[in-house]
């Protein structure tokens, strides 16, 4: 296991960087991004450990980063002051554009995965907007009506976004569709709904609606959604059916889960972090459903699991909240990096700790 230390920084969000396996971007605040600077650290893989290649100091706190898909020396960042700002780690010190468009803070950007001459920010201002890295001024706004956690491009399309927020909600929006009254809104999916219950089963218990804060797309599957929480269930969705409730759920962090993301290489495991300080990997079960997936003791150990998926294994060395977590796309799957409010960027194998 690697470590790098961000002195005086809590890390909010780690990025691999999609062109190089071994420059990761990690977006960080001062005093755990309630008041101060913030910095993005450029961190390099060598065989002397983890290194700083480069940092820019922002002056406000910073939540998330995402690399450019168009350019392998450019970023984007979050800011606590409602801005979002590209840099290119060529140059020095400032970043190359700035947009300042957001009522609050921003919580989240991601890269147009398909197109890749697109971005989108998400904020609690309730909006999303959508941004050309050429344009002075954004595109597209979505009202979402809600603090926006997270939202995303799906990977296998360049016009399909999605959301989670403060309503318990997963919505979808299809930018082909006409803007009209519902601003491209196409779904809107109550993240807490029970679960359809088993042939014979008891129905689940219902859940009382609860902050959503994190969300990601299945690499593999297009229609295949995974949100998570403060409720601390994980579950997965499938678009193609709206209303009947999660696919998978997936019990067992003890606090809020700050982060999700699916495996690039198997299409039916995903990560995630939490306030409680660990880093967990799981399989949905999809990969073995049926009856054999239907493991009596798991049902009876837990009445929240669902979908035959479980825990394969975790990572316990961070010593604060894990915020930020992400998979290396390159060489021999199941690399991840994590970060936390412990001001550490951990770099370590999943699959050493997968049962």
């Amino acid at each position: 296991m690697l470590e790098f230390r961000t002195q005086g920084f809590n890390g909010y969000s780690v990025k691999y960087s999609p062109f190089f396996d071994s420059r990761i971007a990690v977006a960080s605040a001062a005093n755990f991004g309630l008041v101060g600077n913030g910095r993005l650290y450029v961190l390099g893989l060598t065989a002397n450990g983890i290194v700083a290649e480069k940092w820019f100091d922002t002056q406000d706190s910073l939540f998330d980063t995402t690399w450019s898909e168009a350019h392998e020396n450019q970023l984007l960042t979050a800011g606590g002051d409602g801005s979002v700002k590209l840099f290119d780690i060529t140059l020095d010190q400032f970043p190359v554009q700035s947009w300042q468009e957001h009522a609050r803070e921003v919580f989240a950007v991601h890269w147009n995965l398909v197109a890749k001459d697109t971005f989108l920010s998400s904020s609690w201002d309730g909006t999303i907007k959508i941004w050309n890295p050429n344009a002075p001024a954004s595109i597209a706004t979505l009202p979402t009506h809600t603090c926006t956690y997270s939202a995303a491009f799906s990977p296998h399309s360049p016009s399909i976004i999605s959301c989670v927020g403060s309503d318990s909600h997963l919505r979808v929006f299809d930018l082909r569709t006409p803007a009209s009254a519902s601003n491209h809104l196409t779904m809107n999916i109550p993240i807490h709904t029970p679960p359809k219950p088993r042939m014979g089963a008891a129905a689940p218990p219902g859940i009382a609606p609860a902050e959503a804060l994190t969300h990601d797309w299945n690499k593999y599957r297009d229609t295949v959604v995974a949100t998570a929480g403060v409720d601390r269930l994980v579950r997965t969705f499938d678009i193609r059916a709206p209303q009947a409730g999660p696919i998978a759920v997936l019990p067992g962090h003890e606090y809020a889960v700050r982060r999700v993301s699916w495996s690039p290489h198997l299409s039916d495991t995903l990560i995630s972090a939490s306030y409680d300080m660990t880093c967990r990997v799981w399989s949905d079960g999809s990969a073995v459903r049926g009856p054999a997936a239907m493991n009596p003791d798991d049902m009876l150990g837990d009445p929240m699991m669902h979908g035959g998926g479980r825990e394969l294994g975790r990572m316990g060395r961070h010593t604060e909240f894990a915020t930020g977590v992400d998979w290396c796309l390159f060489g021999a799957e199941g690399w991840c990096a994590s970060t936390g409010w412990d001001e550490r960027v951990l770099v370590w194998d999943a699959r050493a700790l997968m049962q």
